[in-house]
């Protein structure tokens, strides 16, 4: 109800008030009148105190019907100005938006005039002047450039990319081995001189005995050493075993000789399947021919590049299988493939290259066909034929290219790194580059007046994408760039 209604309603009230008291007073007076008659004799009846009563109330009702009054015109007043003032601010933003849209529509209409007479000053085209731009304000937008570097990187990181990480790092923490040199010589230290002569005997014949019965070439000099030198590392423990025996049995003749390299040589073999049949249950591997199982502990003896060849097998075969699981791809094949895959190796009978001695060598042990595709193509000699192939070839680059698994001529790693550092320092701007960890690290240190904190940044990913396009280097390169002003000075 409207403050209008409300006094409507109160003067309506008050008219009824006075009705009603106006009644009363006509109703009561005979009343009272007849009542003194019938007491005393007819007294005058007073009025004036009903009268005065009824003026009170409705002076206090008149009073109360102002003050309402009064209130509802303040109020109408109030609300009044509020409307006049929000239409006045609707009207203020409504020339605003005019005017706003007005200078947008200056300043595009300023940016094309800009480009056609740059178009006509230059006889560009637009593209090239849009280029032309472009390079002058590089140096500007560097920090733009560096943010949107930074957002690119993260992007890519959450999507394929870190999938992908996840599975080859999680794969390749099953894999630390330590390095061990690869050695064609075996050394022996006699406990004194009257062995060694008898080692060497009458005019050398035990000697020669011994190098004719471990088919090993037996070197000695002036010291207490025996070397044992032989590319076969089987026949060089076999000699090294035999000596051992002879050396503590004293009794060193050609016909004792031949007794022991031949006992030596049946316990070689059985050390040889065990070393076998442990890889295998190492790696769940069940139920392969015994002489295939005698070949794989050949790996106990064997090096290729510094790396033993079961550490290497066993680093190979958990990553192989880490990343099938991951892939859904057939894991006993993989299993199956990484055990055999170097077994070529250890073949030494016949001529050839480990790759092709190992597929006829499986062959002949009728090995499923996908497992002998898998060996073939470890080293890329052949298409893939398949996932399993692509994955065995994943973890033996895992194990064999990951720092300090493999020796490395002296040559080769100063070559490495002074090829990472000649890159890095070919870009301008840089004063020195030192590659650390095997190259997996190069720190690149910048002329601070001549690149700025963002440039920094944009310079980094540029050195990276560099590294990553010559493709020498196996493995990631981080690239650390470091700017640094030193502010130097005296006081005397």
């Amino acid at each position: 109800m409207s403050i209008i209604d409300k006094i409507s309603e109160l003067i309506r009230k008050q008219q009824q008030l006075e009705e009603k008291i106006d009644r009363i007073v006509q109703e009561k007076a005979p009343a009272e009148t007849a009542q003194k008659s019938s007491v005393s004799p007819s007294p005058r009846v007073d009025l004036s105190v009903y009268e005065a009563q009824a003026r009170e109330i409705l002076a206090s009702a008149r009073e109360e019907a102002a003050k309402i009054k009064m209130e509802a015109v303040r109020k109408e007043a109030e609300a009044d100005r509020k409307v006049g003032s929000v239409e006045e601010r609707e009207k203020l933003v409504a020339q605003q938006r005019v005017e706003i849209e007005k200078k947008l529509a200056d300043l595009d209409q300023l940016r094309k005039d800009q480009l056609q007479k740059l178009e006509k000053i230059a006889s560009l085209s637009r593209e090239e002047a849009k280029n032309l731009i472009i390079q002058a304000v590089e140096k500007s937008l560097s920090d733009e450039v560096a943010r949107k570097i930074k957002d690119a990187e993260i992007e890519t990181r959450a999507t394929a990319e870190e999938k992908a990480k996840e599975i080859l790092v999680d794969a390749m923490r099953h894999g630390a081995v330590d390095i061990v040199p690869e050695y064609s010589v075996s050394t022996l230290k006699l406990p004194d001189e009257e062995i060694k002569g008898r080692i060497i005997g009458k005019e050398g014949r035990n000697i020669r005995a011994i190098e004719v019965a471990t088919k090993v070439e037996v070197e000695l000099d002036e010291t207490l050493d025996i070397r044992l030198s032989s590319f076969d590392p089987i026949r060089r423990e076999v000699a090294r075993r035999s000596l051992e025996k002879l050396i503590k049995d004293g009794r060193i003749q050609p016909q004792r000789i031949e007794e022991i390299v031949q006992k030596t040589q049946t316990e070689v073999d059985r050390v040889l399947f065990e070393e076998g049949e442990k890889l295998c249950h190492s790696l769940q591997v069940y139920n392969l021919h015994p002489d295939l199982v005698k070949m794989l502990g050949r790996y106990k003896f064997r090096f290729s590049y510094g790396q033993n060849m079961i550490v290497h097998t066993l680093e190979e075969t958990k990553i192989g299988v880490a990343i099938a699981s991951e892939l859904k791809a057939d894991i006993p094949i993989v299993r199956l493939a990484c055990l055999l895959h170097d077994i070529g190796k250890i073949v030494t009978e016949e001529e050839g290259n480990h790759i092709q001695l190992g597929v006829d060598l499986l062959r002949k042990y009728r090995i499923p066909e996908r497992v002998v595709n898998c060996v073939a193509e470890h080293h890329e000699d052949k298409p893939f034929s398949s996932i399993e192939s692509t994955i065995v070839w994943i973890a033996d680059a895992i194990s064999g290219s990951r720092p300090g698994a493999r020796y490395e001529p002296h040559e080769d790693y100063i070559k490495r790194m002074t090829d990472i550092e000649d890159t890095a320092r070919s870009f301008p701007g840089v004063e020195e580059a030192v590659a650390y960890q095997a190259g997996r690290e190069v720190r690149v240190i910048v002329k601070p007046d001549k690149v700025s904190d963002n440039e920094l940044t944009v310079l980094v990913d540029k050195i990276a994408k560099k590294l990553e396009e010559e493709a020498k280097w196996a493995g990631q390169i981080k690239v650390t760039g470091i700017r640094e002003i030193r502010a130097i000075g005296t006081a005397r």
